[in-house]
């Protein structure tokens, strides 16, 4: 069943429940005001402090070092996105994703299960992050909790606003940072990990045998011809034996014409489409992997399917780590309502005066709204057409 009719089906349920004990809700922390439902508490206010005074000089320079990476990495994804601008319309920089849910013109598809495990972490991260440099600043938190806007999660930390406008700009600055360092810094640890299972694990684990057909994605032109599982040996003539044979093949598909694809099923042809992202390429429309093989010696001691449990770990650190690294650098753009618009500010009043910053701030934002809606648009509309 597509992923969508999970969401439907999770919205109608959820907020029909909600909507009905919306009364008896409120005696819980649960405020119901369509279309987020929060959930307050104190309670974990004494955890976030414990972490925040376990060491306040080990947070107050891991953010000071923070801060400069957060300008560093300011600068670079908002130089990114204005070199993208020439390019917008055909190669939009910007996707929406959602866990589970084809987007019409985005490259990136998220699993269900892996992308919700990944959205979690990076929002626990983020919003915890906040909430102990918060508490190292001398901060009160009002309160923490979760949140369902329609039917996305979330998770919040809601810092004193008053208290934070009267503290130092460094603290302050600290503060607004924490989340998207915290993001990229668990992005590293994430990567780490997936670098030690490929490197070590597997290798020691399994043996390649070829390329192997993922996902075959809806509506492309393999569909309904070619699926999951096959193993790919050769493209229009040309021998797929390892990744490199296999990219080599996909740079020789041109649109509208004829693939011949030899599988370890039989053989199959169909018309190439246009690559979205490229159009100078043919596009069949398949995800590969390198195909394994569970080594004898292991499959002796611990069986031909827990092996397997690698690839599940594999892959997710793998959307942990690319869903870290994506929002922690889109929200330190110099935008508001980013973090990374209010440390911008914060940074410019050193200098000027709030007659200058504030227009200056809401001007960037603007702007940086409008190339990303365009990207948003250009995107979806080319996936439709």
């Amino acid at each position: 069943m597509n992923a969508l009719w999970y969401y439907a089906i999770g919205f109608v349920v959820i907020w029909i429940v909600a909507l009905i004990f919306k009364d008896k809700l409120v005696n819980y922390g649960v405020d119901v005001n369509f279309p987020t439902i929060m959930w307050k508490t104190k309670r974990l206010r004494g955890f976030i402090d414990k972490i925040a005074n376990l060491s306040p000089k080990f947070w107050k320079w891991f953010m000071n070092i923070g801060i400069v990476i957060s300008f560093g990495a300011m600068i670079t994804i908002a130089y990114m996105l204005l070199s993208s601008l020439s390019t917008i319309v055909d190669t939009p920089s910007v996707s929406l994703v959602i866990p589970g849910v084809e987007i019409p013109g985005s490259p990136i598809f998220i699993p269900f299960v892996y992308g919700i495990i990944g959205l979690a972490t990076v929002i626990i991260v983020h919003e915890f992050a906040h909430g102990i440099l918060a508490r190292r600043e001398k901060v009160g938190i009002k309160s923490i909790g979760l949140l369902l806007f329609a039917v996305l999660p979330g998770a919040f930390v809601e810092p004193e606003e008053e208290e934070i406008k009267n503290i130092k700009k460094i603290s302050r600055m600290r503060i607004y940072g924490a989340g998207s360092i915290a993001n990229l810094s668990f992005a590293l640890i994430a990567i780490l990990i997936t670098l030690l299972i490929s490197s070590i694990a597997l290798p020691a684990t399994f043996q390649e045998n070829g390329i192997e057909i993922d996902r075959v994605i809806d509506g492309a032109p393999a569909s309904n011809i070619l699926k999951s599982g096959m193993i790919i040996k050769s493209i229009n003539g040309h021998n797929v034996s390892d990744v490199n044979s296999y990219s080599e093949a996909i740079l020789t598909l041109k649109s509208g014409e004829m693939v011949d694809i030899v599988t370890d099923q039989g053989k199959y042809n169909f018309t190439a489409g246009t690559n979205p992202n490229n159009k100078s390429l043919g596009y069949m429309g398949i995800q590969a992997v390198k195909n394994f093989e569970v080594k004898s010696d292991v499959a002796n001691v611990f069986g031909d399917q827990l092996p397997w449990a690698w690839f599940s770990l594999l892959e997710m650190f793998n959307w942990i780590f690319f869903l870290n690294l994506a929002v922690g650098l889109f929200n330190i753009l110099p935008m508001k309502p980013l973090d990374g618009g209010y440390l911008l500010e914060d940074l410019l009043r050193y200098k000027l005066s709030d007659k200058i910053v504030k227009p200056a701030i809401t001007i960037l934002s603007w702007f940086f709204i409008f190339i990303i809606a365009i990207s948003l648009i250009a995107g979806i509309g080319n996936g439709l057409l």
